[in-house]
C-alpha cells in the first residue's frame, strides 16, 4: 500500500515537472522500508531528474548509473568509498529512526516506512545556490529546514521536539548551511559539467493508439521521450478538449527515457473521425509536435501494444521508487516556491525524525 500511494503521488506530479533552463538540481533519495521484497535501505541521486547513482541494502556499494558520472573521481579519487561509507551509516540510521517513530507516532505494528528528499538548486547565469531537506514518515510529511532561512519547520506534532533540538543545537545548523551553499553546489556543478551532452539531448517518443475493447476509452501512449518536460493531449476539431480525457502515469523506462499516456472517452465511428480527433504530442526544446489522428486504423489492439510496452517501456522498481518521491518533490517545490528544502550532512538526515 505505502508503495502503491507513491506511485499516485508520482503520477500527479510529474504533469507538472517543469525546470528553468539555466536552473539545475541535485537530489538524494533516501528511503528506509519495511515493505516485503523492497530494500531496507535504498538511496537514490538524481541531476535534473537523470539518475546518476544508487545504493541499497541488498548490494551495499554504492555505483554509478552513467559512465559519465564516474568522471567525478578526476578529482576526488574516492568518491565511491565515501558515498559507500556516508550510505552505510544512513541505513543503521534509518532503520533505528522507523523504530522511534513508531513509538512517537503510537504505532505498535504495522509496516513502515521513512523517506527523505534532500539535495541541492544552482543557476548557471547567476551563481545563486538553494537547498532542501523534506522528511515523511508512511507518506506523511513530517519536518524540513528551510535553507534560506536555516529554519527547521514541524509539518507535524510529532516533530516539534526535533525541531526545538535541532533549532539550538550550537554549530548544527552551520554544518547543513556550508553543505547547501559549498557541496552540494559544488558536486552539482561537476555533475552537470560531466552529463552535459546526455542532460541536454533531446528524443522523440514512439506514439500510438491503444484499445483494449471496443467498448474502452482510447490510449495515446508515448514512449522513449526525454527530457520529462512535455505534453501529452487530445484535441477535436484544432482545439484541446478536457471533457472525458483522463491522464494516465508518466513514468521511467529502464533506459532513461520516459513515458507516458492520455485516454479518451470516445466511441470510435466514422463520424468520430469526421470530428478530426487527434492526440498530440510536445517536447520541451523541439519545435514540431507529433500529432496521431483517431480513426479505426490507427489503433492497435492491447495485446500488440502490451507486447511493445514490455519490450520498451518496463520502469526498474528500484528506480521507480526513487524516482517517484525525487519528482514529487520537484513538482511541490516548482509548485509552490514556500516549500524549499536542503540536505545537509547527510550522515545526519535520518536525525529530525527521531530526535
Amino acid at each position: 500500500m505505502l508503495a502503491m500511494n507513491l506511485l499516485v503521488f508520482f503520477v500527479a506530479a510529474v504533469q507538472i515537472y517543469s525546470v528553468a533552463p539555466v536552473i539545475h538540481t541535485l537530489n538524494y533519495f533516501k528511503t528506509s522500508s519495511q515493505v516485503a521484497k523492497l530494500p531496507e535501505f535504498l538511496e537514490a541521486a538524481y541531476v535534473d531528474g537523470v539518475q546518476i547513482q544508487q545504493f541499497d541494502s541488498n548490494h551495499r556499494e554504492t555505483k554509478a548509473k552513467h559512465d559519465w558520472v564516474n568522471k567525478i573521481t578526476e578529482d576526488n579519487p574516492h568518491f565511491w568509498e565515501i558515498e559507500t561509507v556516508i550510505n552505510i551509516q544512513n541505513e543503521q540510521n534509518m532503520k533505528d529512526n522507523i523504530e522511534t517513530a513508531k513509538k512517537r507516532f503510537n504505532q505498535t505494528g504495522g509496516v513502515h516506512m521513512i523517506q527523505v528528499i534532500s539535495g541541492c538548486e544552482r543557476d548557471d547565469e547567476t551563481g545563486e545556490v538553494d537547498g532542501w531537506q523534506h522528511h515523511r514518515h508512511d507518506g506523511e510529511d513530517v519536518i524540513s529546514i528551510e535553507a534560506k532561512t536555516m529554519t527547521w519547520i514541524a509539518a507535524h506534532p510529532q516533530a516539534f521536539i526535533p525541531k526545538l533540538k535541532f533549532d539550538q543545537i550550537d554549530g548544527y545548523n552551520e554544518a547543513r548551511k556550508n553543505y547547501y551553499t559549498k557541496e552540494c553546489p559544488s558536486d552539482l556543478k561537476k555533475h552537470v559539467s560531466n552529463g552535459r551532452d546526455f542532460l541536454t539531448r533531446t528524443e522523440l517518443p514512439k506514439v500510438s493508439l491503444l484499445q483494449k475493447a471496443p467498448s474502452s476509452p482510447v490510449t495515446c501512449h508515448a514512449t522513449g521521450l526525454y527530457p520529462i518536460t512535455s505534453s501529452l493531449i487530445w484535441r477535436k476539431n484544432g482545439e484541446e478538449i478536457h471533457e472525458d480525457v483522463e491522464m494516465g502515469e508518466t513514468r521511467p523506462n529502464h533506459d532513461g527515457t520516459f513515458q507516458t499516456s492520455v485516454e479518451l472517452k470516445v466511441e470510435v465511428t466514422p463520424a468520430a473521425a469526421e470530428r478530426e480527433y487527434e492526440c498530440v504530442f510536445r517536447l520541451a526544446g523541439v519545435s514540431e509536435g507529433i500529432v496521431i489522428k483517431l480513426d479505426a486504423g490507427s489503433i492497435l489492439s492491447n495485446q500488440e501494444e502490451q507486447g511493445r510496452k514490455k519490450a520498451v517501456g518496463i520502469a526498474v522498481p528500484l528506480v521507480v521508487l526513487a524516482l517517484v518521491a525525487v519528482v514529487m518533490f520537484l513538482a511541490k517545490r516548482l509548485k509552490s516556491k514556500q516549500a524549499k528544502y536542503s540536505q545537509a550532512s547527510v550522515s545526519t538526515d535520518s536525525e529530525p525524525v527521531s530526535g
